[in-house]
């Protein structure tokens, strides 16, 4: 069961891909820099969040 880190981590990766799309699909490069960063942060929370699982098993 995913813990709330990797829950919300995935969750703010794929809407950073969906920002990084509109972005790249309308040519606002603030927009689609805005998403690559989501995807980055997200990425590293769900890391966190894998860590936090691995130390509880």
């Amino acid at each position: 069961m995913a813990n709330d880190d990797q829950a919300k981590g995935k969750a703010k990766d794929i809407g950073g891909k969906l920002k990084e799309e509109a972005g790249d699909a309308t040519g606002n490069e603030d927009l689609k820099h805005e998403g690559q960063v989501d995807q980055a942060e997200g990425k590293v929370q769900k890391g966190v969040g894998d860590a936090k699982d691995k130390l509880s098993d």
